[in-house]
């Protein structure tokens, strides 16, 4: 990508990539207007450019994961799901703490409800309660907890 000889600008993208990152997360979690559907949606889009410019796969499949969950929030299904199965097949793919399968699994059965997958939806939501009881943290489970309750139930 752009930039990759420049040490200041790569550290504009690190930047950038945590600082949308984290707002967009943020706003997932909350009840938003209309406004913040639009900066939420934004800065997981601009996250995840950062990330394909500086990142490493786990970055952008970290960026992906949060795609999904954006798109999904606002309804958007065929695209959410299909951000989905990209960053599901990847972490369950690699070794992966238990925090982040269990994010996989509520995101991909989020993601499968939204775009009308009843079947995958089931079972995903089935995994993420599963995955959500295996996290050794409680500070990590409450953390994933905020997203899954989010989800429809199947």
């Amino acid at each position: 990508m752009q930039n990759q000889d420049n040490p200041d600008a790569l550290a504009w993208h690190k930047r950038f990539a945590v600082q949308t990152n984290n707002r967009a997360w943020d706003l997932t979690t909350v009840v938003r207007t209309p406004d913040q559907d639009r900066e939420m949606l934004d800065a997981a889009h601009a996250s995840a450019w950062h990330w394909a410019v500086i990142g490493t796969e786990l970055n952008r499949m970290r960026a992906t994961m949060l795609l999904a969950e954006v798109h999904a929030l606002l309804g958007q299904g065929a695209s959410s799901f299909q951000f989905a199965q990209e960053m599901h097949a990847y972490f369950l793919a690699n070794d992966t703490p238990d925090w982040e399968v269990a994010f996989a699994h509520a995101i991909y059965a989020h993601a499968a409800c939204i775009a009308g997958a009843s079947a995958i939806h089931r079972r995903a939501y089935e995994s993420a309660k599963v995955a959500i009881q295996a996290i050794a943290s409680e500070e990590d489970r409450a953390i994933v907890m905020k997203t899954f309750v989010q989800i429809p139930q199947p």
